[in-house]
C-alpha cells in the first residue's frame, strides 16, 4: 500500500531554491519546474533578466544600460515622458523612413517579421518581440532583399529559445556550390537556425548566391574572405572593403562578421599566446595593421560600414578576433580587452540604428564559461551573444562536436543566445555531409538542454510526451517523438526487431519500466493515449536506417539485408498464433520456441540468457 502522508522537503532536511519559470506545459510532472532565476521580459528595461541562470558569486552585474541609451544624435528626446526606454519618449528627425527592424521598434511599429518571430517562439508576443529588439537584447537578421526569397524571420536574444548556427563553405581544397547548397538543405533538416557561408575558394559569387536563393534560414558570411581573393592582403584599401559590403549585403547576407575590435594595441597582448590568433578574420586584420603601422581599418571606417548595412538592415556580428584558440589562452588579457572593444562598437552600432550581436569565445575552461557569458552581458548591455561551443578540453579531435556541445550547453544556460556548432571534423578539415548532420545535433541537445533548465515554458513539453511513450512502451511513438527517428529505430532493431514489452537492453525479466507498468498504484505508462495493442513486427529498415546500420559496422550485410527485407506478413508466418501476435513475444509461447524463433529469424544477440523468457503461466 502506498501512503500519501509522506514527509515534506522540510521535514527530511532539504530547501529547494527560488524556481523561475516551468519548462513543462502539464501540472501532472513531479518535477518542481526550473532552478533558474523568474524572466523578466517588460519594454526597455536596464537590467531585464528575460532568461537567466543564477549568478555565481563574483559575476560581473546586468549592465543598466540597453539600446535605449545609445540613440541618434539627430533624435529628439521628449523630456515629458518620464521613461525615456519606449517609443513615445523620442521623435526621429522630419523626413525620417525606418529600415532596420531596431528602427521599427523604436518607432513602436510591430513589423511582420516581428509577428513571424513571435508565432515562432511560441511564448512571446509580437509586442515583447517588438520591445527586446528597441532594447537591443534581440536581433532579426532579415536583409530586405533576402525577405524577396524564402527567408523564414527568427530571432536571436535570451529571451527567446536557443538558436543553433550552421558553419559551411568551399575551401581552395575542397567542395564546390552544387555541395554547398545541399550541405545548407541538410542543415536546415537537422535543425540549424542559421548558416554561415565561409567559403574561401571556389566560385565565391555563385556558391553565396545559390545559398542565399535557397535558404529559408539567414545566411551570415565573413566579407574580409572574399575581399582578399585575387588581391594582395597588404593591398587591401577602405575603398575595396566597402564595395565587398554593398555587393554582399546587395546579394542578400542578413548578418556580416566584422573583426573590427581587434585593435593595434591588443596586438603586444597576444605574442606569448600559446596559440596566438585563430581567427582568419583577426589574424589577417592583425597582419594588415602590423605592414601599414595603422589602425584596424574596420574600426577606422565603422561608421561608413554601418551606413552600407544599413541600407539593407544587415545585422551586426561582431568578430572575436582574438577569441582563444586553447584552454591555456582563454580569459587572457588580449580577449578580454577585445570585447571591451566590442562593447563601444555596440554604443555605435546601435546610434547608427544597426542590428548588433557579439561572437564569443571558442576554448574555454568549463568553470570560466559563466564568468565570459556574463562579462559580455555587462560590456555590451545585454546584446545577443553568439559563441562557438566553447571547447571545455583540447585532446579530443574528431569529437570536438562533444567537447564544444558540452560548453556550449553551460554557455547557453549562463546567456548565451546562439550556438556555433562543432563539426567532428573541427581543427581537421572541411565538413561533408554527415559531419553537417552530428554537429547540428550535437548542437541541437545543447540548445534543448539550456532551454529546459532556463524554464522556457514549454520547451520540455516534447520531452515528457516521448517519456510518456517510452513508459507505455509504445516504440512507434517513442520513435516518432525522437528527434532523429532513423537512427533510434536503426539502432533497436539492430538487436532487436519486435516492438515489445522490453527492449534487448534489460530483456523481458529485468524491464524496470514494464514493471512499473505492471505496478497497479503507479500511474506509470497507464496513459491511454499511448496505449497499444499487441507487440509487433517493425516495418522493414528504410534506406536511411540501411545505412545508419552498415556506417556501424556491427552487423555483417546478410543480417542488415534481413532486417531491410523482412515484412510483418513473413513473421507472422512463421510461428504466430494469429496476425498481429509474435511468437517471440514472451506473453504467449514457450521460452524455447521464443529462443528458436529469434535464432532463426530475428538478428543474432550476444545476451542469449536475457531472452530465456518465461512463459505466460510464469508471468506475475
Amino acid at each position: 500500500m502506498i501512503h500519501s502522508d509522506q514527509p515534506t522537503p522540510q521535514q527530511i532536511g532539504y530547501q529547494l531554491p527560488p524556481l523561475g519559470g516551468n519548462p513543462g506545459s502539464d501540472a501532472r510532472a513531479t518535477t518542481p519546474g526550473s532552478f533558474a532565476k523568474r524572466p523578466v521580459i517588460a519594454p526597455g528595461r536596464a537590467g531585464a533578466a528575460t532568461f537567466s541562470s543564477p549568478d555565481t558569486p563574483g559575476m560581473p552585474a546586468v549592465s543598466d544600460r540597453t539600446a535605449w541609451d545609445f540613440m541618434p544624435p539627430d533624435w529628439r528626446r521628449n523630456e515629458s515622458v518620464a521613461d525615456h526606454e519606449c517609443a513615445q519618449a523620442w521623435t526621429p528627425p522630419e523626413g525620417f523612413t525606418p529600415i532596420t527592424q531596431l528602427e521599427h521598434a523604436r518607432l513602436g511599429t510591430t513589423t511582420a517579421q516581428m509577428k513571424r518571430v513571435a508565432e515562432r517562439e511560441g511564448h512571446l508576443s509580437p509586442e515583447q518581440v517588438r520591445d527586446e529588439v528597441a532594447a537591443g537584447r534581440m536581433v532579426i537578421p532579415a536583409n530586405t532583399v533576402h525577405l524577396g526569397h524564402q527567408l523564414d524571420p527568427m530571432a536571436i536574444g535570451r529571451a527567446g529559445r536557443t538558436k543553433v548556427n550552421a558553419n559551411m563553405g568551399a575551401s581552395p581544397v575542397s567542395s564546390g556550390t552544387d555541395e554547398e547548397v545541399e550541405k545548407l538543405r541538410w542543415a536546415e533538416h537537422w535543425g540549424a537556425d542559421t548558416v554561415m557561408d565561409l567559403s574561401t575558394g571556389g566560385a565565391l559569387d555563385e556558391c553565396r548566391e545559390a545559398i542565399i536563393r535557397s535558404s529559408h534560414v539567414p545566411i551570415g558570411t565573413v566579407p574580409i574572405y572574399s575581399m582578399i581573393i585575387g588581391r594582395r592582403l597588404e593591398d587591401l584599401s577602405h575603398d575595396d572593403i566597402l564595395q565587398s559590403l554593398r555587393h554582399q549585403a546587395a546579394q542578400g547576407v542578413d548578418y556580416f562578421t566584422i573583426h573590427a575590435g581587434v585593435l593595434r594595441e591588443h596586438l603586444p597582448l597576444v605574442k606569448d599566446r600559446l596559440i596566438g590568433i585563430v581567427s582568419r578574420g583577426g589574424s589577417l586584420l592583425a597582419k594588415w595593421m602590423i605592414h601599414h603601422g595603422r589602425q584596424n581599418p574596420m574600426y577606422e571606417l565603422w561608421e561608413d560600414i554601418c551606413d552600407v548595412m544599413r541600407q539593407y538592415d544587415v545585422t551586426f556580428s561582431i568578430g572575436d578576433g582574438l577569441r582563444p584558440g586553447g584552454l591555456a589562452d582563454a580569459s587572457d588579457r588580449a580577449q578580454f580587452a577585445e570585447l571591451v572593444a566590442l562593447g563601444k562598437l555596440t554604443e555605435r552600432a546601435w546610434r547608427k540604428g544597426v542590428q548588433v550581436m557579439i561572437e564569443g569565445p571558442g576554448h574555454v575552461p568549463f568553470d570560466q564559461i559563466e564568468y565570459n557569458m556574463k562579462l559580455e552581458r555587462r560590456l555590451c548591455h545585454g546584446a545577443p551573444f553568439y559563441v562557438l561551443g566553447p571547447l571545455v578540453t583540447d585532446i579530443f579531435p574528431g569529437y570536438d562536436h562533444i567537447t564544444s556541445c558540452i560548453g556550449a550547453t553551460a554557455a547557453a544556460y549562463h546567456g548565451a543566445a546562439m550556438l556555433c556548432y562543432v563539426t567532428p571534423k573541427e581543427h581537421l578539415g572541411l565538413p561533408k555531409k554527415d559531419d553537417v548532420k552530428q554537429g547540428c545535433i550535437a548542437y541541437r541537445i545543447a540548445a534543448y538542454a539550456a532551454d529546459i533548465a532556463l524554464g522556457i515554458p514549454r520547451s520540455r513539453d516534447r520531452d515528457d510526451e516521448l517519456t510518456r511513450a517510452r513508459a507505455a512502451l509504445n516504440w512507434e511513438k517513442h520513435f516518432a517523438l525522437s528527434f532523429d527517428p532513423d537512427t533510434a529505430r536503426a539502432y533497436h532493431d539492430e538487436d532487436l526487431d519486435v516492438d515489445t514489452d522490453f527492449c534487448a537492453m534489460c530483456g523481458h525479466d529485468w524491464c524496470s519500466v514494464r514493471i512499473s507498468k505492471e505496478i497497479q498504484e503507479f500511474a506509470s505508462g497507464k496513459d491511454p493515449r499511448y496505449g497499444w495493442e499487441a507487440p509487433q513486427r517493425s516495418d522493414a529498415l528504410t534506406e536511411e536506417q540501411q545505412r545508419i546500420l552498415e556506417q556501424r559496422g556491427v552487423l555483417p550485410p546478410d543480417q542488415i539485408h534481413r532486417l531491410a527485407s523482412k515484412t510483418k506478413k513473413a513473421m507472422a508466418k512463421a510461428g504466430s498464433d494469429e496476425e498481429g501476435k509474435l511468437a517471440c513475444h514472451s506473453d504467449y509461447v514457450d521460452p524455447e520456441k521464443a529462443k528458436q524463433l529469434q535464432s532463426e529469424k530475428l538478428v543474432q544477440l550476444n545476451t542469449a540468457p536475457a531472452h530465456n523468457l518465461p512463459s505466460q503461466d510464469s508471468v506475475v
